[in-house]
């Protein structure tokens, strides 16, 4: 939510709850008509803050960790590439089959089939009055690099030459590789769901308005304030609490 940073989320949790804690020690004095002011409320919503802060934690420890297992199956996949069309030329197919194949390979590595068009080349045609179209060649997303990987194994599965003697380059070992990298890239998926969802329970619980305990520090300072006056020692004690909102983008 907006910029503000998860160090700023953590010091409005810990500031409500020592402002709960001066709240319960002013005993019976502390008595507000607003009952979402209470002790109680007060101390059921600095807890339910403190947990999904601690829920947070966590799921970005579990993104992390999906991260990562995606990272190491996948930095392999370019070499693994490189040898599989190796592989495809010296089995004696079709050359056509190995074009083929070679574009599904440039496809998962992120290369371009022709070289870029540099700047100059590209004044030059506009100055003779023609257009070269550029198109983007990255396709190294997860996911495009799981359907690319994808379809280079069914193309593999039409080539009758293609029978490796090595282990890791068979079709059986490319499926299960496919399935695992699918499989680390939707962890991946879940657990950033998951770590957004809590950040959005985490944001409206610090900062909805009026509900949240932003909102409700707010109004507690200025009960504490006018029970017992702006230069009393209650007041003083919760005065320095400060509660800040995250900027949000223009």
């Amino acid at each position: 939510m907006g910029s503000t940073s998860e160090t700023g989320h953590a010091k409005n949790v810990a500031n409500f709850e020592q402002l709960t804690l001066s709240c319960t020690s002013f005993g019976a004095a502390y008595n507000p008509v607003n009952r979402a002011l209470s002790v109680g409320s007060i101390t059921a919503a600095s807890q339910e803050a403190a947990q999904v802060m601690a829920s947070v934690l966590s799921a970005r420890a579990v993104l992390k960790g999906a991260v990562t297992e995606r990272n190491v199956v996948f930095e392999p996949l370019s070499g693994l590439a490189t040898r599989i069309g190796n592989a495809v030329k010296s089995s004696g197919c079709a050359q056509q089959t190995i074009e083929q194949v070679v574009s599904i390979i440039r496809k998962i590595q992120g290369r371009r089939a022709t070289p870029r068009v540099s700047e100059e080349e590209q004044q030059a045609a506009v100055t003779e009055g023609t257009e070269i179209v550029t198109r983007s060649s990255s396709q190294m997303s997860f996911t495009s690099r799981i359907e690319n990987f994808d379809a280079l194994i069914r193309l593999l599965e039409t080539i009758s030459e293609y029978t490796p003697n090595e282990t890791d380059l068979t079709l059986v070992s490319l499926q299960a590789l496919h399935l695992d990298l699918k499989t680390k890239n939707i962890a991946v998926l879940n657990a950033e769901i998951a770590l957004d969802n809590l950040r959005s329970q985490r944001d409206d619980l610090l900062y909805s308005k009026t509900t949240g305990i932003v909102d409700k520090a707010v109004a507690i300072k200025a009960y504490i304030k006018s029970v017992f006056g702006a230069t009393s020692t209650q007041y003083k004690q919760v005065s320095s609490l400060r509660f800040t909102r995250p900027q949000t983008k223009p």
